[in-house]
């Protein structure tokens, strides 16, 4: 890579720090990244090359599949319970498809976490026709994310304005980013990265760098590990290599997430931003590979589907209009295809029985009352 401004690549440096009166500690302020990077690893091209053409082919497949907006909503669902899951969470797709009061009472601070990442990614999506990737952007997504939840106590929507720090205490911290101060500026910095169109910089490049330097800044209390991987997707969408938000990486990250957390640290330790790169243009390359099939899978379950209903007789127009339907949502009650098709209970539970006895749905609560339907087979491809 060619650059009129070649540096070595610093990450950053320790910053003495007092917290209270009597402990010191060090806060690490990355150095800024609204400049050239160079490589050194020769492999990096060909990983480019490879990632580029396999979100090409995932961004074709997502402009031709009919009806693709449904399926997407199942992409979001499959990113929260990813992404949510690498904080620790313990709600899997088979809970976060499920209404409310169908979760364990146990488990619905969870469930109700991957619900508020919905919320907040799909917010996010629509909110980039109007407002650019900014922290402004980031913060009202933050709100969305955190309110009503776990963290709602942790300033929703407002950056920190006090030292934190990944660990038990900051005495046993595995890592302290930024006091406030040095955090402003480095935001500051990372914004003006975002939008620097004169750095030529391959998007793919810049965009693990701008994760990097987001999860090291750690600008919030609570919610920067979900909010910095929402951002990979926006950042696809925002310049135009994703016409539609179909590719999530924390997928890949809750597979890996040892080697996601060292790679994030080695960064810091190493200076070796190129092991980074390395393992996010990977997480891109198996994820589009991944996405692109699980789109090639719904269209064979879809014709699977069409040859199931063709005996429904006057029934096929409901049951197509139920099963797209079913794609965005994937569990439903009689109540909720009565209400969905503005058709009777009776004609809901006849509807809900066919499907159920081809095979299609699954009843899922084993009661003769208030039951749960799934399109067991259609959440199954997100599983795997």
């Amino acid at each position: 890579m060619e650059n009129n401004q070649k540096y070595n690549f610093t990450a950053g440096s320790y910053k003495r720090n007092f917290y209270g009166k009597d402990y010191e500690y060090k806060s690490f302020v990355p150095f800024s990244v609204n400049r050239p990077y160079e490589w050194r690893d020769k492999r990096m091209p060909v990983l480019l090359e490879e990632a580029m053409r396999l979100v090409g082919e995932l961004n074709a497949y997502s402009t031709l599949v009919p009806d693709v907006d449904f399926f997407i909503q199942m992409h979001v669902l499959n990113e929260a319970v990813k992404s949510s899951r690498i904080e620790g969470t313990r709600t899997g797709m088979d809970e976060a498809i499920l209404p409310k009061e169908e979760v364990n009472p146990e488990k619905r601070d969870d469930w109700a976490e991957v619900q508020n990442y919905i919320k907040a990614m799909n917010y996010s999506i629509g909110r980039l026709s109007g407002l650019p990737i900014s922290m402004r952007l980031l913060q009202e997504v933050h709100k969305v994310l955190l309110s009503g939840v776990r963290g709602e106590a942790k300033q929703p929507g407002e950056v920190r304005t006090m030292q934190n720090w990944i660990g038990p205490s900051i005495q046993a911290a595995n890592f302290v980013p930024p006091n406030p101060d040095d955090m402003l500026d480095a935001l500051k910095d990372l914004e003006l990265f975002w939008h620097n169109k004169g750095l030529n910089m391959p998007h793919l490049i810049k965009m693990a760098i701008s994760h990097y330097q987001f999860e090291t800044i750690h600008p919030f209390n609570d919610g920067n590990g979900r909010i910095g991987r929402m951002l990979i997707t926006l950042h696809l969408i925002e310049l135009g290599i994703l016409q539609k938000p179909t590719l999530y990486v924390s997928d890949f990250f809750e597979r890996n997430k040892g080697k996601y957390y060292d790679a994030l640290t080695f960064v810091r330790e190493r200076n070796d931003m190129d092991q980074w790169i390395s393992f996010f243009l990977t997480a891109i390359i198996e994820t589009a590979k991944k996405g692109k099939k699980t789109f090639e899978d719904i269209i064979e379950l879809r014709k699977k589907y069409d040859k199931h209903i063709m005996g429904f007789g006057k029934r096929i127009k409901l049951a197509n209009l139920l099963l797209l339907t079913l794609f965005s949502d994937p569990a439903i009650t009689v109540a909720g295809i009565s209400k969905k098709l503005g058709i009777s209970i009776s004609s809901s539970n006849t509807l809900a029985n066919l499907l159920e006895k081809e095979g299609i749905l699954k009843e899922m609560t084993g009661f003769s009352r208030n039951r749960v339907f799934v399109l067991h087979e259609y959440v199954h491809l997100f599983e795997k």
